[in-house]
C-alpha cells in the first residue's frame, strides 16, 4: 500500500466542482450498464428546460420553472410565480408546458421535484404527482418532499 500525503481545502472552486462531477458521471456510466447505454444519447444528457412568464407590457417577470431533462426524465429545480399572478393559474400553465415540451420534444416519460411542506406539495399533488418519499426535519422543523408523475 503506497502512503501519500494530501492537502484538504474547503475553498469553493467550481472548476473543480464541475471536474469532479465529471469524473463522478465517467465512473457512474462506466460501472452501471444502464447508464452507459444513456451515453451521449441526444437530448437526454442534462438538456436544460426553461419556461418564463413575462409581463407583455413591460417586461417583468412574473414567473418561471428552470429544470432540465436527462434520462427520459424531466426534472423540475425550481419553479416561482410572482405574489401577484398565484392563484390565476399561472404556475400550472408553466409546468404544463415544461411537461408537454419534455414528453413531445425531448421523450421524457416522468417527471420528478423536491419540494417543501410551506412550500407547494398540495400544487404538485393537484397537477397529478405523487409523493414517492417525505424527509423530515429538513431543515429541522421542515418536510422535504419528492414527487414524481408519470408523463402523457
Amino acid at each position: 500500500m503506497v502512503c501519500r500525503m494530501f492537502r484538504l481545502e474547503t475553498e469553493v472552486d467550481k472548476d473543480r466542482r464541475d471536474l469532479l462531477r465529471t469524473r463522478l458521471r465517467d465512473s457512474n456510466t462506466t460501472a452501471s450498464a444502464i447508464l452507459r447505454s444513456l451515453r451521449g444519447t441526444p437530448g437526454e444528457r442534462d438538456v436544460p428546460l426553461h419556461v418564463w412568464a413575462v409581463n407583455e407590457t413591460d417586461g417583468d417577470l412574473a414567473g418561471g420553472l428552470v429544470g432540465y431533462t436527462w434520462a427520459t426524465w424531466l426534472h423540475v429545480t425550481h419553479l416561482w410565480v410572482d405574489d401577484r399572478h398565484r392563484g390565476a393559474g399561472l404556475g400550472s400553465r408553466l409546468l404544463a408546458r415544461a411537461e408537454h415540451i419534455a414528453l413531445s420534444q425531448r421523450s421524457c416519460r416522468f417527471s420528478r421535484l423536491e419540494t417543501w411542506d410551506f412550500q407547494a406539495p398540495r400544487f404538485y399533488e393537484k397537477q397529478g404527482y405523487r409523493v414517492a418519499c417525505t424527509v423530515p426535519d429538513y431543515p429541522p422543523g421542515i418536510t422535504e418532499y419528492l414527487l414524481t408523475k408519470t408523463l402523457g
